[in-house]
C-alpha cells in the first residue's frame, strides 16, 4: 500500500501560515512569529529517511501540545480522560500528512515532546513554515515539512454506524 498525499487547496497553503482548526473554541491562522510567542524548546533528533538515509538535525520551537491547548480543544470537563479520544492531524504544503493522538503528546500520558520546529540547524524556517518534529521516531515518516494545517478532532466518526 502506497502512502497517500492530500491535494492542498490554495486557500490552505498560504506561505508560512498554519491553520489551527477542528473541534476547538479558538480556531486560528498562525504565523511563525505567532508560534515564537510560545515557550521554545530545543531537541536533537536522528531518523532514517527513505530517500536520503540517516538524518540528524537540531530543531527549536514550541511544543505541539502547548499550541494545541491554546486553541481550546472541546474536551468534556466532567471527564478527565475525554481528551484521550482526540486526534491531531498535521498537513504539509506538499500534501504529506500524519495523525497523532492527544494521549501521545499529553504530559499526563505519553508525554512525547513533539515540536513545531521553527529553526532547523540554526536556520529560521520563516519562509517555509514550521516542521513537525517527533523525537523518538526511528523513521522520518511523521516529520512533516512546511505545515499548513493542524486539525484537532474527537474520534467519534471512527465509531459511527457507517464506519
Amino acid at each position: 500500500m502506497q502512502p497517500t498525499s492530500i491535494d492542498v487547496p490554495e486557500s490552505v497553503s498560504a506561505r508560512g501560515l498554519v491553520r489551527l482548526m477542528g473541534e476547538v473554541r479558538i480556531p486560528a491562522q498562525l504565523s511563525v512569529a505567532d508560534l515564537r510567542v510560545f515557550p521554545q524548546r530545543e531537541v536533537e533528533v536522528g531518523f532514517a529517511c527513505r530517500t536520503s538515509g540517516m538524518r540528524r538535525h537540531h530543531f527549536t520551537g514550541p511544543l505541539l501540545v502547548e499550541v494545541a491547548r491554546a486553541a481550546g480543544p472541546i474536551f468534556d470537563p466532567s471527564e478527565r480522560k475525554d481528551r484521550l479520544r482526540f486526534l491531531i492531524s498535521v498537513l504539509g504544503r506538499d500534501g504529506h500528512h500524519t495523525v497523532l493522538s492527544w494521549g501521545e503528546i499529553d504530559p499526563e500520558f505519553g508525554d512525547t515532546q513533539v515540536l513545531l520546529g521553527l529553526r532547523m540547524d540554526g536556520r529560521d524556517l520563516d519562509e517555509q513554515g514550521p516542521h513537525l518534529v517527533v523525537p523518538g521516531d526511528r523513521s522520518g515518516g511523521r516529520y512533516i515539512s512546511r505545515i499548513v494545517e493542524i486539525r484537532i478532532c474527537a474520534d467519534a466518526r471512527l465509531w459511527s454506524a457507517a464506519g
